[in-house]
């Protein structure tokens, strides 16, 4: 028997397949989209590809996405629910405070929780990344899990490896960018004219920032490629890459690491909450490396 039930939310962009495969507690945040002049509420819940696709293409479409923290209703039913089935110590593994307050309240419910279930502990473990950077943490923490560590043990061993994942994400299109207020419609505009393409990664408290700028897609991958060829992934072997529906480049970035660094990357699509941010056809890739974030 495990010593601790592993749970996060959804922007880790882990496939629904494993989640369930691996017994990982998930809770989906919510977006909404704007098309036609209607809105709807959506859960970031997808089971199968083809609805990764069909929302980038919604995109393609002219359709406006906004994402939302996660309430405190909603963690606390999903809290409840654990509580109820008798579980005690959890880890719970949120989107990074640097992007929005979901530890915080993620926090508050498991308080409120434990009022009612006091042998109900969660450690609220914010992993200063999103998507498939959070996605990682959380598979460390399963490997702990799994090993037979401890929750507390678990967050340790998670925090000491959170600030050396290095991330190296590229937008197509800068407009996303500038809707969700990363870059002035200026920016946008003159960056798309010229074909600007942003390197953006995380910083030290896990917020976004522009690592870089270059011109067009090839020189995009030459950059991330030069990272790589200056500090690989450390002995964990962990490489992740990640787009919105643009399948060729990130098969590219694939074969090369395959070819390069003789390891076999995690391929994923990105899922709505982050994917709402940089718009379809968006490539990314990150590792765990021996420096610490953007150090070299």
């Amino acid at each position: 028997m495990y010593k601790f039930t592993l749970s996060t939310d959804s922007t880790c962009d882990l496939y629904h397949d494993y989640i369930v495969e691996n017994g990982i507690e998930r809770v989906p945040l919510t977006f909404t989209v704007e098309k036609d002049g209607v809105m709807t509420e959506r859960l970031d819940d997808f089971r199968s590809y083809d609805e990764y696709v069909a929302f980038y293409n919604e995109l393609r479409a002219g359709a406006f996405s906004r994402t939302a923290m996660l309430n405190y209703s909603a963690h606390y039913n999903h809290f409840l629910r654990l509580a109820q089935k008798g579980a005690e110590d959890v880890v719970h593994v949120t989107i990074s405070s640097g992007l929005s307050p979901t530890k915080d309240v993620a926090a508050q419910a498991a308080a409120d929780i434990k009022k009612l279930y006091p042998k109900f502990n969660v450690i609220v473990l914010d992993p200063l990344t999103a998507t498939v950077g959070q996605g990682c943490i959380v598979m460390l923490a399963l490997k702990c899990r799994n090993e037979g560590k401890t929750a507390e043990e678990t967050r340790d061993y998670c925090n000491s490896k959170r600030l050396h994942i290095q991330h190296f994400i590229v937008a197509s299109d800068l407009a996303y960018l500038r809707k969700g207020g990363r870059v002035s419609a200026a920016a946008a505009a003159f960056g798309n004219l010229l074909d600007i393409k942003p390197i953006i990664s995380f910083d030290k408290e896990g917020r976004l920032f522009p690592l870089a700028k270059v011109k067009g897609t090839r020189k995009a991958i030459s950059f991330i490629k030069a990272k790589i060829e200056k500090e690989g992934p450390d002995e964990l072997g962990m490489l992740y890459v990640v787009h919105t529906d643009n399948l060729p480049v990130a098969n590219e970035l694939v074969e090369y690491v395959r070819e390069t660094l003789h390891i076999e990357p995690y391929l994923h699509i990105m899922g709505p909450v982050i994917g709402s941010h940089v718009g379809p056809d968006a490539f990314a890739l990150g590792y765990i490396s021996k420096s610490e974030r953007n150090e070299f």
